[in-house]
């Protein structure tokens, strides 16, 4: 069995987003609307949180912006917001696709350094989601409708295959990416949970092409083929893991103690271990000269 450590003393309310850039892995904290940066982890002592950047709105997830260090895209609130050195400001807004109070949810930028990013309603109502790209152009598209909760986008290495989450539904779909627009086709399920395993919901692709998926309510990471056969399932000590990121070699798990009537000691904790298969960096989004 896979030995899982709690990596920092912290815990968060609804920890997302967690992503390898550089030499560090950041993450987040939804509803506190921070943004959060730790060296990525080499022994087996805790290490601390560091706050990069906070947000006055839900911060759903960053993406790193090419050619510009310390900077950072965020799906935040109800569009995208541009994190930098000197400040925080709102970037784009996104056309709602529900009449309910809405948020972001997770997002993650492809090869193209287009930033893609999926969306919910506060309440969950169905179809209240949607799934958006934020183009290098600057314009932000509604690229699906009809989602609950849009989770994990994920990319494979070449950029032609999308995988995604709509974590209430228990699915995980498969698509096809033209690469050189972004056009999604040949959409088909890929994985489908019942409820008793948890719902998927953070996704990422190793660099064997492997999917690796967080089950929220489930308490366990699953690694699965690319043909969509179990590989491998690393039970976590938090009941609601919520992404899972691989720097290098190691496993980082973020997890949430929003909702739990009696929260446990790990719910909510940074989680990590040796993954026995290696990751790939966080991709960065490309922006429109100015």
């Amino acid at each position: 069995m896979t030995d899982v450590r709690v990596l920092s003393p912290d815990r968060l309310e609804l920890g997302e987003g967690g992503r390898w850039v550089g030499d560090q892995v950041v993450l987040v904290d939804i509803p506190a609307g921070r943004l959060f940066g730790t060296p990525v982890p080499r022994g087996c002592g805790p290490q601390a949180l560091t706050l990069l950047a906070s947000t006055p709105v839900p911060l759903a997830a960053v993406a790193p912006v090419r050619d510009a260090p310390g900077t950072w895209l965020a799906a935040a609130g109800t569009g995208f917001w541009l994190l930098a050195p000197g400040g925080v400001e709102q970037f784009a807004a996104a056309t709602p696709v529900t009449g309910r109070d809405w948020r972001m949810n997770d997002a993650v930028a492809d090869p193209a350094g287009r930033l893609w990013a999926g969306s919910m309603a506060c309440d969950q109502s169905p179809g209240g989601g949607a799934l958006y790209r934020l183009d290098p152009d600057g314009r932000v598209r509604i690229v699906l409708r009809g989602l609950t909760i849009g989770n994990g986008p994920a990319f494979t290495p070449d950029g032609r295959t999308m995988f995604l989450s709509d974590t209430p539904l228990g699915h995980v779909d498969v698509f096809d990416v033209d690469p050189a627009t972004g056009e999604l086709g040949g959409r088909r399920p890929f994985l489908r949970f019942d409820a008793a395993e948890g719902a998927p919901d953070g996704l990422t692709v190793d660099a064997d092409g492997f999917l690796w998926v967080a089950l929220f309510g489930g308490g366990a990471v699953r690694r699965y083929r690319p043909d969509g056969q179990l590989d491998r399932i690393v039970p976590v000590p938090a009941r609601q893991p919520t992404s899972v990121c691989l720097a290098g070699s190691r496993l980082v798990v973020t997890s949430g103690r929003g909702g739990l009537g009696e929260p446990g000691a790990d719910d909510g904790a940074v989680l990590v271990a040796d993954a026995g298969a290696e990751g790939l960096p966080a991709l960065g989004v490309r922006l429109p000269a100015n």
